[in-house]
């Protein structure tokens, strides 16, 4: 089926019954997926090797390899991620860490605020609200950390302190 079918579908269900009814799984891109629940297409990093949707939500993606993405904060993401996905809220999610200060802690659920343009990150009972205008463009999938110093700080500090 053509992502423009799918959407046409997508589309007409949601307006009769405000719901989202998705096959299993789909061979689109996942990230032209998310602006149908309300999310923009960065808060995945590119990498997609596969998922699945169920029609209730539950998702599982697979990524190329496991990587970081620096968005305001570092974050990695592990091979295999998991949730639940309604419109404008993905819960129970495994699989996503950031880095607050010197510890790595797991992302549990992601809000968009549409009317604010945020979106709130649960860190168990904690939550960090972040524009979503930073999320717009697909982020590439590193593997290394770098922790937010570019190479060539990095490099600069390294002359400094020889």
């Amino acid at each position: 089926m053509s992502l423009c079918f799918l959407s046409l579908l997508y589309f007409s269900r949601a307006i009769t019954d405000n719901s989202v009814d998705l096959p299993t799984v789909m061979n689109n891109d996942f990230h032209d997926l998310l602006p149908q629940f309300g999310f923009p297409k960065g808060i995945l990093p590119d990498g997609v090797k596969s998922y699945s949707i169920s029609d209730d939500g539950d998702f599982k993606i697979e990524l190329e390899r496991p990587c970081y993405v620096q968005f305001d904060e570092l974050v990695y993401y592990d091979k295999k991620i998991n949730g639940k996905m309604r419109y404008g809220v993905v819960s129970d999610v495994s699989g996503i860490q950031a880095k607050k200060l010197f510890v790595w802690v797991p992302v549990t659920g992601m809000e968009v605020d549409s009317d604010s343009g945020l979106i709130e990150f649960h860190v168990g009972f904690l939550s960090e609200k972040l524009p979503a205008d930073q999320f717009q463009t697909i982020p590439i999938c590193k593997s290394k950390a770098y922790g937010g110093i570019n190479q060539e700080s990095s490099l600069i500090s390294e002359v400094i302190y020889f």
